[in-house]
């Protein structure tokens, strides 16, 4: 029989979701630590994408994060060192992270299905030095993350098969979507010239990765 004092379809309680789901199982458990473990270490070098989930007075951000293997660095067993590379300069994530230093962290590495997830807390480093050491073609990054690490686990691989991330078989083209162009123009009602800013993407895409 239905409750009725419930208001909603919806879950509203913890009990109510521990009623469908049930116990976390036990691996859940023990895979998670408060520190970078070598073994945890290594997916970190290994990755060359990451997503940073932050959170501030404006809202929420999940921002990519994307370069060589070993762009995010380990610098010991609780600290992790990200760049922050050359981009359209909203710096959402920046924002949010002065005001909420909390900051989550998603690793991803081409042709693997389990992903990691670092959760801790960021400062922005404009530190000479360091932002020396992140350096490419003699371009530094104009700010270097420094996230203090409070959890780390590895995600299974079910959600990346599930969506067949790395089968080429399943890969889009990009043209059945519409182009950056055609989005910036429909926004603009009109008044942006889309047709030539898809003309010169790819190039400036080339010569301003970093």
């Amino acid at each position: 029989m239905d409750d009725p004092s419930r208001t909603t379809d919806g879950i509203t309680d913890v009990a109510d979701l521990e009623a469908i789901y049930g116990a976390p199982v036990a691996a859940s458990i023990i895979k998670e630590t408060d520190r970078l473990h070598p073994l945890y270490a290594a997916f970190v070098r290994a990755s060359t994408f990451v997503i940073l989930a932050t959170s501030g007075p404006g809202g929420l951000d999940a921002s990519p994060r994307g370069d060589a293997a070993g762009f995010a660095t380990v610098e010991d067993d609780k600290t992790l060192l990200l760049p922050d590379r050359r981009g359209n300069n909203r710096t959402d994530s920046l924002r949010n992270i002065l005001a909420d230093p909390r900051v989550g962290l998603l690793f991803l590495i081409p042709g693997i299905g389990e992903t990691l997830r670092v959760n801790g807390r960021a400062e922005i480093s404009v530190v000479p030095d360091l932002l020396d050491r992140f350096a490419v073609a003699g371009k530094a990054p104009r700010t270097v993350l420094v996230v203090h690490v409070d959890a780390v686990y590895f995600q299974c691989s079910r959600a990346v098969a599930r969506a067949g991330l790395w089968d080429p078989a399943k890969h889009v083209a990009r043209s059945s979507l519409p182009s950056n162009g055609e989005i910036l123009e429909a926004l603009s009602g009109g008044g942006f010239d889309g047709s030539t800013y898809d003309q010169a993407l790819d190039g400036r895409v080339k010569t301003t990765l970093y």
